[in-house]
């Protein structure tokens, strides 16, 4: 069975990950031979996250179409596994970490690249590496949210999960500036102890938004599309009889579904179904 364009298009993203990664850790830095190495920067940290969430995207593929058909119900069960795997990492990682990345370096730089990333760097970074880092992540996370649909966890477990990697990363970086004496980041060098708690807050609290601001987006971009899906069929109704309607449009229905692991069934289409089988 051919694969789909999305399935295609995930491979090659995962594609270029793993290209990014490998040009990145080729490059023979300073900063890379120092305390925490590449670990020490969000950057990369992103770029594992991305290059991981995308080869679990591949392998959901490949696993759903090698159970396509087939009756096992532990393959199913392994299939399910993968799927909340890969809709636990896209919620609570891959997007809100990918976007703040994005978006956060990005306004320093305008502001001032030197406390980001210093002009030194282009010595050793290429500008085509630099966008594969920080630009290509946005685009490439939008696709993935626009060509499938991720069951998001409860808001207070996703929000809870994104607060101990933001934290987490906060001490890491604090333990580096212990251990080496030398901030991670320039900005940080310039801002007194009490404003450093304040920007520590802040960017805990934007990669929250971006959090909600994700399950916002996946909801409204499914949603819609099931209520477009919704009303082509209710126009369809209008051609055939009543029970005839119902019988033909509700099995098509649940089968569609079923296929796009929706687990909500479009009401107004089953109310338009019943009044239909009722007249």
């Amino acid at each position: 069975m051919a694969l789909v364009p999305c399935q295609v298009l995930r491979a090659a993203i995962l594609l270029s990950y793993c290209s990014i990664l490998c040009n990145y850790k080729a490059i023979d830095m300073p900063a890379h031979q120092t305390y925490g190495g590449s670990w020490k920067f969000l950057t990369f940290i992103d770029l594992v996250i991305q290059a991981v969430f995308f080869g679990i995207c591949v392998l959901t593929d490949l696993s759903s179409l090698l159970t396509k058909g087939n009756d096992s119900q532990e393959q199913e069960r392994q299939l399910k596994k993968l799927i909340s795997l890969r809709d636990w990492m896209m919620a609570v990682l891959a997007f809100p970490i990918g976007v703040f990345v994005v978006t956060m370096f990005w306004s320093i730089y305008i502001y001032d690249r030197e406390l980001v990333y210093p002009k030194l760097l282009d010595n050793f970074i290429p500008a085509w590496l630099n966008h594969g880092m920080h630009t290509t992540v946005l685009p490439f996370i939008l696709i993935e949210m626009r060509t499938t649909h991720h069951q998001y966890p409860s808001r207070s477990c996703g929000l809870a999960a994104v607060c101990t990697f933001a934290v987490g990363y906060i001490l890491w970086v604090c333990w580096i500036h212990h251990v080496t004496g030398v901030w991670v980041y320039p900005l940080l060098e310039h801002l007194s102890p009490g404003v450093k708690i304040i920007f520590f807050a802040a960017v805990t609290v934007i990669i929250n938004i971006f959090y909600v601001m994700g399950e916002v987006l996946n909801n409204y971009i499914w949603d819609t599309q099931k209520c477009e899906y919704c009303f082509r069929n209710i126009s369809l109704c209008n051609t055939l009889s009543g029970l005839e309607c119902a019988a033909l449009k509700v099995k098509e229905i649940f089968s569609r579904l079923k296929q796009r692991r929706m687990t909500e069934v479009p009401l107004k289409l089953l109310a338009c179904l019943y009044l239909r089988a009722v007249r």
